[in-house]
């Protein structure tokens, strides 16, 4: 009866030996499988995301669960890279925000929220109505009119970038509006009168 018990505690011991190393071989492919799922550059050293979070690198099924890239912090979700633009318009010889420009601007701004960007680029334009000189800084005064109006809302100064280019790149075409500096004229050239809004960068996915 001794011998029975010694030999079956035996082939018990044993089988949970065995069964100990399939789990632990297991769970190391696993980890071996996660560490795979992180990006990392030539050196080795793991991508972080503009959020401060490990990107994903993709490799093989989505793991169970997740491990922590410096043994602390969440595997990141996938971040996707976004574009917006928007056009703001305005009146003939000025650079006064119209209500309409207002709520142009804060379209883009409900947009872009959540964005992880560097820099927002706004470019200025006058129609070819007037001098050379006058449109220039009347683009320029429309640029900074709708900076100020982004500043006032939250965006850093620093983060947008300006441009003021005159009536050098109008919308309209040469051959339109050809009428004298009148209703008509001004109306044809309303295109050329113009903020032109652009910034990317990339966003969690959802």
């Amino acid at each position: 009866m001794s011998n029975t018990f010694t030999r079956t505690s035996s082939r018990l011991a044993a089988a949970c030996s065995l069964a100990l190393g399939i789990l632990t071989a297991g769970a190391d492919a696993q980890v071996a499988s996660d560490e795979h799922a992180f990006a990392r550059d030539s050196s080795g050293a793991l991508v972080m995301s503009g959020f401060g979070q490990c990107v994903r690198s993709g490799f093989g099924p989505a793991p169970q669960w997740t491990v922590a890239c410096h043994g602390e912090a969440p595997l990141a979700p996938l971040a996707q890279y976004v574009a917006f633009d928007a056009n703001v318009l305005f009146d003939s010889d000025e650079s006064k925000l119209r209500p309409a420009g207002n709520d142009t601007l804060d379209n883009f701004l409900a947009k872009i929220h959540g964005l992880d960007s560097q820099s927002i680029l706004l470019v200025g334009y006058a129609d070819r109505m007037g001098s050379h000189a006058d449109n220039q800084t009347l683009s320029q005064q429309r640029v900074d009119a709708v900076k100020s109006y982004l500043v006032g809302k939250g965006i850093a100064s620093e983060r947008v970038q300006t441009s003021a280019r005159g009536e050098t790149q109008p919308d309209t075409l040469a051959g339109e509006c050809k009428d004298a500096n009148n209703t008509k004229n001004v109306a044809c050239m309303q295109a050329d009168r113009h903020v032109f809004i652009q910034v990317s960068g990339s966003r969690i996915a959802k």
